[in-house]
């Protein structure tokens, strides 16, 4: 007889651990609270944090595993020091001591004679409020971080129109709008937030309209995609204006009242003058005013507004008049004659003149857009059925910053939001701020029901902060390296016009690079364009695979010398917590923490962490101490968060601001560093509980026990906004004050949003010839022609260079939700979603090239051929193939099985996207922002001559493979808990 079965002994109770610490996630740039469950020492689950502004509790799929990014056998043990050739992977373990003793005898000597020798550039480093004073301190231009070929022209195309901008820093009204239009948002950014207010509208049946060449994620569940062709976002967006104007439905109330409609600007073609605003003897733009209007009395409310000025309508009498003064009834069209006898138009006018052209119409763009004009006319008149014919309102009293009192908040329920699918091309600056006009003419920029800043923004536009380029005498720069350029006079070039950058950022070829180009630096820094660097220091950035444009040749100008035999790039020092293919190509590695060893500030200062509603910032902190954590071998691991690092070797180097006056470390660490640093009086990098006692928020003295307090409550801190302040802020005196008082912005005057930028117009006259500051030759004709005051279209560079039929398809890539980077995506746990990625297109697209589901293909730019595995899917547009990106690996990084997908079948698009245009002339790169033009890409397609496995392939590095058994976690807690 055979023995009963054996029925196993569950616990239906299990504990949830033997402590909860709270910190915040860093496995996407949500920046959600986390409650991390510990028992026995070791992580038993993670968890959302539900009193969290952020989540709200909810976590994601990368959240959760961020069990398996601590405990990746992939994570760096000690700092390494190469001993074969760069990019063998070949070193030796050595010391800490070691280690910065060598970083400071390379930095020392380039301190003394030339700071502009160290080209400092990080990468996905949620960091820059310390990093970008660190470079301040050291002296060196030569500093970025990764949003140049990330976000820049997304950032400056809010901030130079209306002191805020799209991605984390603005968001949808997700308790009142009624019509959602998301540009080219992929999954990657903001996901939890974005799709727990997605899940409002739904719930509320708002319409959701998903504008993007690829339908995947949030874009599935909207109500309508728009299929639109790559890079001609701006074109659609143009041709909606073109309707609202035609058939008058705008906010001309609210472009008066918020925005520049009214200022007039000077019409002198070949005058220095042409193009700039008309100003009084004070400098304050001036309009032409009817005076008073008859139906709008004094301090008059929303609720009282005149009948809108018509297009063509005479000025009659009137006078010129500040165009920020109140109670006055401005001219929009027409022309005038100034005292000294100028012409002047005020902006609507132009701007009418602008898009009213049929070039814009719904017929003119169909085609190149790929939307039928039908669609396109029904799209405008449904934005503005909602914004106008609502009737919506919020029944709350505020005060304008003139002091006139309003007793209720108009909605314009329509919200827009856009991402990466608008801002990779080389023209996204000006298809971001065609977006933002729009925006304008709906009145739906911060009224209930529409976009909405959150703070600090929004700031003046531009913000104040210009880039520093000049030293002190203690070798300081004069303010930090990034910032934002109002004039030519703020470039970083010599005296003959040429760069002073390594990566050539605020010259004449990419005036508005407000965060810098990462993806140049190497390139110039190998060509010694415009000087040879001596250290390249990088953090988080993977330049020689997925953060490349032009990969193989990347890895070419990393390990290439000079005539003598030394490499152009003299020295390398790179921190990674991984051992990802950029660690082969360093000279010195530092070892950074994970992210639950770590102190981190979520600052203000830096991509703050607010909603619409309050202000919040963040930290993390050590949940382990490194010391006691192993590495998959089992072995101890010595390793260092960067931040404390570099304020280590700030120390070694003797930098201003990093010794007291005996010349010993001001900061033990990075967490001394979060608390006790000021930028300026009372303004620190964490804004809760300052003061000697804790009481003060925003703005007050350090606290030594800050860091406490914040522990205890939850890891982060947040401060509601008033009611009253919560909408149009950019005018609002309650927000206005409330802002200042917090530190955000220099004064309480009001923001006037800009259909019209003057800083634009400044660079095109200095390009005709005006002005002490002048572009060299070779550069008047791109500045002339791109730095237009009013938002333009243009065709994608790689399509006007490489025209023709040669390369016919557009190739994009997308990130998926589960996955974010490269260091997600050899995630254990996000590794059994998808291992691999392949090319997806139409199957209409696979019938035109003779291509059949699941046939290899070889995959041709003008720059080279990869060959890849095809997957039809009905969710692209027909002229467009897309991936994956960032899920092919080398094989050999990051300690993966030497047969893993990711590097025999997985893929990059980068060995197809040229860093340099076809033409060869400047980088492939947005020409005012020089905002990276990953999405430009075009290619041919046919059958591939072999299969199963993707080209190009490198030769594997030889970082030690982990086994190939399955990695697992948890099975020893589970038997603990069964026995």
């Amino acid at each position: 007889m055979s023995a009963p079965p054996h029925e196993p002994r569950l616990n239906l109770s299990p504990s949830p651990g033997d402590e909860v610490k709270h910190t915040t996630c860093y496995m996407c740039a949500c920046r959600c609270g986390l409650k991390v469950w510990i028992k026995d020492g070791q992580i038993r689950y993670l968890q959302g944090n539900p009193d969290h502004p952020v989540n709200k509790g909810v976590l994601c799929a990368k959240g959760s595993a961020g069990i398996m990014q601590h405990y990746s056998p992939a994570r760096l043990r000690k700092p390494l020091l190469r001993t074969g050739e760069r990019g063998s992977g070949e070193f030796r373990e050595i010391e800490w001591d070691e280690a910065l003793a060598l970083a400071t005898s390379w930095l020392k000597p380039i301190r003394e004679r030339n700071p502009d020798e160290l080209a400092f550039f990080t990468g996905r480093d949620q960091s820059q409020a310390l990093t970008g004073w660190w470079a301040q301190q050291f002296g060196t231009v030569n500093y970025a971080a990764h949003g140049g070929f990330c976000s820049v022209n997304m950032a400056a195309g809010g901030l130079y129109s209306i002191g805020g901008s799209f991605w984390e820093f603005g968001e949808p009204d997700w308790e009142h709008t009624r019509y959602l239009m998301l540009w080219g948002v992929a999954e990657d950014h903001d996901s939890n937030p974005i799709k727990l207010g997605l899940g409002k509208l739904k719930a509320r049946g708002a319409k959701i309209v998903a504008v993007n060449p690829v339908r995947t994620g949030y874009g599935a569940i909207a109500d309508e995609w728009i299929g639109i062709r790559p890079g001609t976002d701006g074109l659609f967006a143009f041709a909606l204006i073109h309707e609202l104007l035609r058939s008058d439905r705008i906010d001309l109330d609210y472009l008066v009242r918020y925005a520049n409609a009214h200022w007039l600007v000077i019409r002198n073609p070949g005058g220095a003058d042409d193009g700039l605003f008309a100003r009084d003897e004070a400098g304050r733009p001036l309009c032409w005013n009817r005076g008073p209007h008859p139906n709008l009395p004094p301090h008059a409310g929303e609720g009282d507004k005149p009948p809108p000025p018509r297009a063509g309508e005479g000025w009659g009498g009137g006078s010129l008049t500040d165009a920020n003064a109140t109670d006055i009834h401005p001219a929009v069209v027409g022309e005038c004659t100034l005292p000294d006898g100028r012409i002047a138009v005020p902006v609507f006018q132009l701007l009418a003149e602008r898009y009213l052209d049929p070039q814009y119409a719904p017929d003119a763009v169909s085609e190149r857009c790929g939307i039928p004009a039908d669609t396109i006319r029904r799209i405008a008149r449904e934005l503005a059925q909602a914004a106008f014919d609502s009737d919506f309102s919020l029944p709350i009293a505020w005060t304008d910053s003139w002091g006139r009192k309003h007793n209720e908040m108009v909605g314009r329920p329509v919200a827009m939001h856009a991402m990466r699918g608008i801002s990779a091309h080389s023209n996204g600056f000006h298809t971001c701020r065609a977006l933002h006009v729009l925006q304008m003419l709906l009145g739906a920029i911060d009224a209930p029901g529409s976009f909405r800043y959150q703070p600090p923004f929004p700031k003046p536009v531009p913000p104040a902060n210009r880039p520093g380029k000049a030293r002190r005498d203690n070798g300081t720069l004069d303010a930090a390296p990034l910032g934002f350029v109002q004039g030519p006079e703020d470039l970083v070039v010599d005296a003959q016009g040429q760069p002073r950058r390594i990566d050539h950022a605020f010259s004449w070829s990419y005036p508005l690079s407000a965060h810098g180009m990462l993806h140049t630096v190497i390139r110039n820094a190998w060509a010694g364009d415009p000087y040879r660097i001596d250290t390249l220091l990088m953090f988080m950035a993977n330049m020689s695979w997925n953060s490349a444009m032009n990969t193989r040749e990347t890895m070419h100008w990393l390990t290439d010398r000079d005539g003598s035999g030394d490499y152009r790039i003299p020295h390398i020092i790179y921190s990674d917590a991984y051992a990802s293919e950029m660690v082969a190509y360093a000279d010195l590695v530092l070892p950074d923490t994970t992210y639950l060893e770590r102190h981190d500030a979520i600052s203000l200062l830096d991509r703050p962490i607010s909603d619409a509603d309050g202000a919040s910032d963040a930290i993390r902190h050590p949940v382990f101490d490194p010391a006691t954590q192993h590495d998959g071998d089992g072995r101890p691991r010595d390793v260092r968060g960067f931040q404390s690092v570099l304020l280590d070797l700030g120390a070694r180097l003797g930098l201003p601001g990093m010794t007291d006056e005996n010349g010993a470390p001001k900061y033990r660490d990075y967490a001394d560093y979060m608390v006790t640093h000021e930028r300026a009086p009372g303004v620190g990098l964490l804004a809760g509980w300052r003061g000697a006692d804790g009481d003060e928020h925003g703005k007050g003295a350090p606290n030594p026990d800050q860091l406490r307090r914040y522990i205890e409550h939850g890891g982060f801190w947040h401060a509601p906004i008033p009611e009253s302040a919560r909408y149009y802020k950019m005018a609002n005196r309650d927000y206005l004050q409330w802002a200042h008082r917090f530190g955000f912005i220099a004064t309480t005057d009001p923001i006037p949003l800009q259909l019209y930028s003057e800083t634009l117009q400044k660079f095109r006259l200095a390009a005709q010839g005006h002005g002490a500051l002048q572009p060299p030759e070779e550069h008047r004709e791109r500045v002339a022609t791109y730095f237009d005051p009013l938002p333009m279209w243009y065709e994608p560079f790689e399509s006007a260079q490489n025209a023709g039929a040669d390369h016919p398809l557009s190739a994009i890539t997308q990130r998926p939700m589960f996955m974010y980077h490269a260091w997600g995506s050899q995630n254990a746990w996000l590794r059994q979603i998808a291992t691999r990625n392949v090319l997806y297109l139409h199957p209409d697209t696979g019938a035109r090239f003779g291509i059949a589901d699941e046939d290899w293909v070889e995959v041709s730019s003008h720059h080279g051929t990869i060959t890849v595995q095809a997957k039809f899917a009905g969710n692209v547009q027909p002229d467009t193939v897309w991936t994956w990106n960032a899920i092919g690996k080398r094989r050999g990084a990051w300690k993966l099985a030497k047969n893993a997908p990711e590097g025999e079948q997985g893929f990059l698009l980068n060995h197809l996207i040229s860093d340099i245009t076809p033409r060869g002339d400047y980088a492939n790169a947005d020409p005012v922002t020089g905002q990276a033009a990953w999405f430009d890409l075009r290619v041919a397609i046919r059958r591939a001559d072999t299969a199963g496995m993707s080209a190009p392939q490198f030769v594997p590095l030889p970082f030690d493979a982990t086994r190939d058994a399955p990695l697992r976690y948890g099975a020893a807690m589970r038997a603990k808990d069964h026995a």
